[in-house]
């Protein structure tokens, strides 16, 4: 498994670097897909059921980004994608230089589809742009039905939120209208998809919209 080592790029101008990045992707038909969460929230349980799903179909990489470990790019590894971990050096984001850095390590050129599996918080990344095409947020039904009241930046910030863990949803008392009515007052465009990675319960309209996201981008 390779590791690669990063440090965050020192720069005023990475909103820049992002758009450069994200035309690039796009010239490539590459869809780069920035997905954040808390820790735990089951980011990397959706890549697994993801790639089992889309692997026939489309090359798919990830990019684990994480303090240290490589635990997760094993993970997606043996799921069937094309993966590298990251270590971001302490940083708790990643930004449009790390991550570029990231996708010519992983050598990304013929694939249809790369994940940025980024450091998990609600906080920083949704600060800086990576270049990604799209950005996918998940919140686990544990965490409660609050949380777009506490960080409102995120839900802003993102085309699609995934509710995870709607299998264990009424044992935290989490109320799903409320949660989606608050984010939706952040965000009128965002797409939300209550759904369980465990029970399948849910993920086929998640699938759906992630391959029409992925054909507009390369077609």
């Amino acid at each position: 498994m390779k590791i690669i080592e990063l440090k965050e790029t020192i720069t005023a101008s990475n909103d820049l670097d992002a758009e450069v990045l994200r035309g690039e992707m796009k010239a490539k038909k590459t869809l780069l897909i920035n997905l954040m969460a808390s820790p735990g929230a089951g980011k990397t349980t959706l890549l697994e059921k993801i790639i089992s799903n889309l692997s026939p179909k489309y090359k798919i990489g990830v990019l684990e980004a994480d303090v240290d470990s490589d635990v997760d790019a094993i993970r997606v590894s043996m799921a069937g994608a094309k993966a590298i971990q990251v270590h971001t050096g302490g940083m708790c984001h990643m930004d449009a230089g790390m991550t570029r850095c990231g996708l010519e390590a992983l050598e990304y050129d013929e694939l249809d589809l790369v994940f940025l599996e980024n450091v998990g918080n609600l906080i920083c990344p949704a600060e800086f742009d990576t270049g990604a095409g799209k950005k996918i947020m998940i919140l686990s039904t544990p965490e409660g039905d609050d949380k777009p009241l506490k960080y409102p930046l995120m839900f802003r910030e993102s085309d699609c939120l995934v509710i995870s863990k709607m299998d264990v949803k009424d044992y935290f008392d989490f109320d799903l209208d409320k949660c989606i009515n608050r984010a939706k007052a952040l965000n009128p465009n965002i797409v939300i998809f209550p759904l369980s990675a465990k029970t399948g319960d849910g993920f086929s309209e998640f699938i759906k919209w992630l391959t029409e996201q992925i054909e507009e981008w390369i077609r």
